[in-house]
């Protein structure tokens, strides 16, 4: 369903309280979210369109949220962890693919990206939500979820990711928000990854 095998997710276990921003996403810095408490002395989380030049923030804040992943399901050889900076620069360039950040302060804490799915164009392939290790369990996930969905084409019927079988934490979340399971996929040595999927709402 997504085009980038073993693409784990790595996210936070807490309840998520905060509702969905709006569906318009101005470049890096825009969207502020004020609804729910603040998170950490007093700064509020603001999601926005990612550029080029925060590749690099992105690439380390992928790696050190996607370590555990790795250590969860013992396999290291994630594409997340493998992805070079010129090769997520191409993606932060591709017309096609969204990428939003969350940023707390001047701080970048969170990510994920989506696009197209390419065997259906009416899915909307979700993938690489990440936290910062540290402020882990703030709802910061959940929010990049939420907008993501409202960032996608307006022909999107339906929203598609994936997890491995042993990211419990990722699993509810996404059941959480309204994500079933569709399939799971066995990749490489004992590894399954759970494919889910949650229609749009009309």
């Amino acid at each position: 369903m997504v085009d980038q095998p073993l693409d784990l997710t790595a996210v936070e276990t807490d309840d998520d309280l905060f509702p969905a921003p709006a569906a318009a996403f101005p470049p890096t810095g825009g969207l502020p979210i004020t609804a729910g408490l603040p998170l950490l002395g007093g700064l509020g989380v603001r999601i926005g369109r990612a550029g080029r030049a925060e590749a690099g923030e992105i690439l380390t804040l992928q790696r050190a949220a996607y370590v555990s992943e790795a250590l969860l399901h013992d396999e290291v050889r994630i594409p997340p962890l493998l992805q070079t900076l010129t090769e997520l620069e191409d993606e932060l360039a591709a017309p096609s693919t969204v990428v939003l950040t969350a940023l707390l302060g001047p701080r970048l804490v969170g990510s994920v990206r989506a696009v197209r799915a390419a065997a259906d164009p009416t899915a909307w392939a979700i993938g690489r939500l990440v936290v910062a290790p540290d402020v882990q369990g703030r709802g910061i996930g959940g929010r990049l979820l939420v907008a993501i969905e409202a960032a996608a084409p307006p022909d999107i019927t339906r929203f598609v990711l994936f997890t491995g079988q042993q990211s419990a934490a990722n699993l509810r979340l996404y059941a959480r928000h309204g994500y079933v399971e569709a399939a799971r996929e066995p990749v490489g040595a004992g590894m399954v990854l759970v494919h889910l999927v949650k229609l749009r709402s009309v």
